[in-house]
C-alpha cells in the first residue's frame, strides 16, 4: 500500500517471482496473492510491462505473447473482484518520480527510463504525461535500444559499469539529440549505483538519478488506481493520509 500525501510504502514491499509461463491467469493468480496479503478491499492499481490502451495489452516484447489483444483490467478485476486500473510500468514510475521524486516541480521536457530486463520509458512535458512511448524499442546499433543498454544486458555481456555507461551515453545522446529533453531521469534498480557509471554520461542532457529506484512504479500505480489528477496539498484541513493498493509486474 501506498501513501498518497507523500509517496510512501506502508508497511513491506511483497515480492513474488513472475510465474514461467508468465501467461495472463497464472499472473492473475499472482497478483490476487499480492492483493490477498495486504488484505485490501480498495481500487487497485497495476502496471505491466507493455503498451496498455484503456486496460488493453497491445505489446508483449518481455512476456508472453499470449497478452496481446487482454483486457487486463477486466481480467484482474474478475480475479480480485474489484476496481482494477492497468497502466504501462513505465509511465507509473514516471508518474511517481514527477509527481514525489527527482522529476518534482521540473517543467519543459522530462524523460524518465527504467532499466531492468528491457528498457522503459516516460514521456512528460510540463508535468503532462505522453502515454506509451516505449523508447526501448527505438532502432539504435542495429535493433532495439534495449537490447543494447538493458541492465541485463550488462549483465549477460560481463560489462563493467564503465563500459555499460558509455552505451547508456550513447543511447542518451541519441534521445537528446531527438527529443531534446530538459532533464532524464534514470530509473530501475540501476540508479542506486548512479555514481558508479555518472561519470560516463556526457550527453548533452541533465541526467540525475530516480529517487524511488524499483519502488517507482509502485507508488504510480496507487495514484492510478486513486484516479488522482492533482494530490492534495499537506496540512489541508480536515484530510488524513490517502492510501491506495498498487501491483508492479516487473520488466
Amino acid at each position: 500500500m501506498v501513501d498518497l500525501e507523500v509517496g510512501a510504502l506502508v508497511g513491506e514491499r511483497q515480492k513474488i517471482e513472475t510465474p514461467t509461463p508468465s501467461t495472463p491467469d497464472e499472473v492473475a493468480v499472482v497478483v490476487k496473492e499480492i492483493v490477498g496479503h495486504f488484505e485490501w478491499t480498495g481500487p487497485v492499481g497495476v502496471t505491466f510491462p507493455a503498451i496498455v490502451k484503456e486496460g488493453v495489452i497491445l505489446s508483449a516484447a518481455n512476456v508472453d505473447q499470449s497478452w496481446i489483444g487482454v483486457h487486463a483490467d477486466e481480467l484482474f478485476g474478475r480475479s480480485l473482484g474489484l476496481p482494477v486500473v492497468v497502466l504501462n510500468d513505465a509511465d507509473a514510475a514516471g508518474l511517481a518520480e514527477m509527481t514525489f521524486g527527482a522529476g518534482r516541480g521540473r517543467t519543459g521536457v522530462v524523460i524518465v527510463l527504467t532499466f531492468g530486463t528491457g528498457v522503459g520509458s516516460a514521456l512528460f512535458n510540463d508535468g503532462v504525461l505522453v502515454p506509451n512511448t516505449e523508447f526501448g524499442f527505438l532502432r539504435f546499433r542495429g535493433g532495439p535500444a534495449e537490447r543494447y543498454v538493458a541492465a541485463r544486458v550488462k549483465k549477460d555481456d560481463n560489462l563493467s559499469w564503465k563500459e555499460w555507461g558509455d552505451r547508456v551515453n550513447d543511447y542518451l545522446g541519441y534521445l537528446n539529440r531527438v527529443f531534446s529533453p530538459n532533464l532524464i531521469i534514470l530509473g530501475g534498480g540501476v540508479s542506486r549505483r548512479f555514481g558508479d557509471f555518472a561519470s560516463r554520461l556526457s550527453c548533452g542532457a541533465e541526467v540525475i538519478p530516480a529517487e524511488f529506484e524499483n519502488q517507482a512504479g509502485i507508488i504510480g500505480a496507487a495514484m492510478a488506481a486513486a484516479g488522482l489528477q492533482a494530490l492534495p496539498k499537506k496540512g489541508s484541513v480536515g484530510r488524513g493520509p490517502r492510501r491506495e493498493s498498487g501491483a508492479q509486474i516487473g520488466r
